[in-house]
């Protein structure tokens, strides 16, 4: 078993998460409340040649800086990585189903690879984590890249398709299901990459288009920004009909998805403004949540609007590896808009930061607890909170120079070192309490 120091832990709950936390107040989670860290396919599986983005890392030009190639190996070590997840004290591991291993060719499902889900799945209840599984974590089969991906007219019910197929397989023993990840992120993606990245990614899918011999290839984090809307509408189709079919498998299982939401704040007389940019960032998708069991909420940092769009942190903010603002409160702040919009419960189902300097995130995962904390106490039900991410792992086009892991992966070895954000969320989640 490669999990690396295991006793910096027990070092970490000594030395480095008291001071952490020491000035605020002892307060208690409620009982049943999950503690998990996730991880993603793609991001973390090795080798998975079938999926729309191993397609693009290989097309002139690319818009990936580096291929995935053997990810943290976590398809082979996905016990150790349970054995670690329990280590932490957490409760609650969120990962996802690959559908391009899955469903490689149209229609036709592979019975070892459901049945490998199913042995993650039954690990988790054996350690007695809650499974928190995503059916669809972003990347597509290439069969489905190729016929224009999300924009054909039938990608609602080939998705459907797939999550039935996997929900009999798989539903039993499932906790909570989230049909996709993060559906709002081309919108997400417009105001966080910089101009010329549009023109990039065009470059880029016309290549893969021209490789693939078909008219449009469209991946599932990768389709031009005038596309978006229609993406959207069977985006939106998609999840209802997945979670319609999942739900006729299993109709306790909660079903829900998850949002990629900034903390918004109006500064300078911009509220209009903010309150146009969240309309058209998370609206549609907010609205259809109403219908969901719970709502999941992935925040990273907050952004301020001004009368004439985004201004800059303000001097001295700390910063992530993106140059966003990684602000404490953003969290809290982003799930108190969710639920009010909603009305529904609450998943914080990613959180985290960008940054080589872990005292950042040891800083910010009690700090930001601490808010989340004031918003439960004012009434906004939060089932849950998962870090982002257990391991440092593949981001997109970032490849693997981001680091957002409570892990540190060796990229030769792939032996894993807990860092000592490791350990303050290990003691908070073991105590419940802050």
């Amino acid at each position: 078993m490669i999990l690396g120091r295991r006793q910096l832990l027990v070092a970490a709950g000594a030395a480095t998460v008291a001071p952490a936390f020491a000035a605020l107040p002892a307060r208690r989670f409620p009982k049943g409340f999950l503690w998990g860290a996730a991880t993603a396919g793609y991001q973390v599986e090795d080798d998975d040649s079938n999926a729309d983005v191993a397609f693009l890392e290989t097309v002139t030009p690319t818009f990936f800086s580096e291929r995935a190639g053997k990810g943290d190996m976590s398809f082979t070590w996905w016990a150790q990585d349970l054995d670690l997840v329990k280590s932490l004290g957490l409760n609650s591991y969120r990962f996802s189903l690959e559908w391009p291993r899955i469903e490689p060719e149209p229609g036709r499902f592979s019975m070892p690879m459901l049945d490998h889900y199913k042995a993650v799945i039954d690990g988790c209840r054996a350690r007695g984590l809650a499974p928190l599984v995503t059916f669809n974590h972003y990347t597509t089969p290439i069969w489905f890249a190729k016929k224009a991906g999300w924009l054909q007219p039938d990608a609602p019910a080939l998705f459907a398709r797939f999550c039935d197929r996997a929900a009999r397989h798989l539903g039993g023993n499932i906790a909570r299901a989230m049909t996709l990840n993060e559906p709002n992120i081309m919108r997400i993606l417009s105001y966080v990459l910089p101009p010329q990245a549009a023109a990039a990614q065009h470059a880029m899918l016309e290549a893969a288009a021209r490789k693939a011999g078909t008219p449009k290839f469209v991946a599932g984090n990768a389709v031009d920004l005038a596309d978006v809307p229609a993406m959207t509408t069977n985006l939106v189709a998609g999840h209802r009909a997945a979670r319609a079919a999942i739900k006729a498998v299993r109709s306790d299982l909660p079903v829900g998805f998850t949002l990629s939401m900034f903390d918004d704040e109006a500064v300078a007389g911009g509220e209009a403004r903010r309150d146009r940019m969240r309309e058209e960032l998370y609206g549609t998708w907010l609205a259809v949540a109403r219908d969901d069991d719970f709502m999941g909420v992935q925040n990273y940092e907050r952004v301020l609007w001004g009368p004439e769009g985004r201004v800059p942190p303000p001097a001295g903010a700390t910063l992530n590896t993106m140059g966003g603002e990684v602000y404490a409160p953003s969290l809290a702040n982003a799930v108190r808009y969710a639920h009010r919009v909603t009305g529904r419960p609450v998943l914080v189902t990613e959180h985290g930061v960008s940054t080589h300097d872990d005292r950042i995130r040891q800083r910010l995962i009690p700090e930001a607890l601490a808010a989340l904390q004031g918003a439960m106490a004012d009434g906004v039900p939060v089932e849950g909170y998962v870090h982002w991410s257990l391991l440092d792992n593949y981001e997109w086009i970032s490849g693997y120079k981001q680091q957002l892991g409570l892990v540190a992966v060796d990229r030769t070895s792939f032996k894993r070192t807990p860092k000592p954000s490791a350990g303050v969320l290990a003691a908070i989640a073991r105590n419940n309490s802050l």
